[in-house]
């Protein structure tokens, strides 16, 4: 959702937002480890502004979407990058491990922050900055996004979507720099506060 990572992603411009799923198991809180799983090699990480949902919302125009919005919290989507790219082309099978999709660390309303837009967002890996962005470089404003999505699956109040990371991956660098246990991820944004994440290997797999 964001052109600079489009553009790290696959150099391609973007049409339309891409969709995937993460499953419940994932959802952790941003106080808990980032779990490293068996084979894993290309462990990347995605700080994106996050939409709770408070209305039944199916074939929403934009109006309508900015009205169904609850508030936002902030999540790290985390991905594992060869099963999300190279085991048959389901994004999510590299982005529903155990701990990917930690949330936190605050929630503020949409009366208190609006549509969404000017948040600033930063993340470090052991203590280097890697992705600092802002929700103004969306190429589609929140609600659109939000109304976006209810085209395809009615959303239920609730629902969390995140929106998209700015630039900065690690699967973006040259070389690329993935994540490896014992690394220290810490995200998050004035507004929302900021989490810290130890990634350990998952002993109980």
């Amino acid at each position: 959702s964001y052109a600079d990572h489009a553009r790290e992603f696959d150099g391609a411009s973007v049409e339309e937002p891409a969709i995937f799923l993460k499953a419940t198991s994932a959802i952790t809180s941003c106080c808990d480890v980032v779990l490293y799983p068996p084979g894993c090699d290309k462990l990347d990480y995605e700080i994106e502004l996050a939409v709770i949902i408070r209305n039944v919302l199916k074939n929403a125009t934009r109006e309508e979407a900015a009205r169904a919005i609850s508030g936002y919290t902030l999540m790290c989507d985390y991905s594992e990058r060869a099963n999300q790219l190279e085991h048959g082309g389901q994004w999510t099978k590299g982005k529903s491990y155990d701990s990917f999709a930690p949330a936190g660390p605050t929630f503020i309303s949409a009366e208190e922050l609006g549509d969404g837009s000017g948040v600033p967002l930063e993340l470090k890996v052991n203590g280097e900055i890697r992705q600092q962005g802002n929700t103004a470089g969306l190429i589609w404003p929140v609600p659109e996004l939000v109304a976006y999505v209810s085209r395809f699956m009615t959303l239920w109040p609730g629902d969390v979507l995140s929106t998209g990371t700015p630039g900065g991956v690690g699967m973006g660098m040259k070389p690329p720099r993935y994540l490896k246990p014992g690394d220290v991820v810490e995200w998050g944004s004035p507004a929302f506060g900021y989490a810290s994440q130890a990634v350990v290997i998952d002993d109980e797999a």
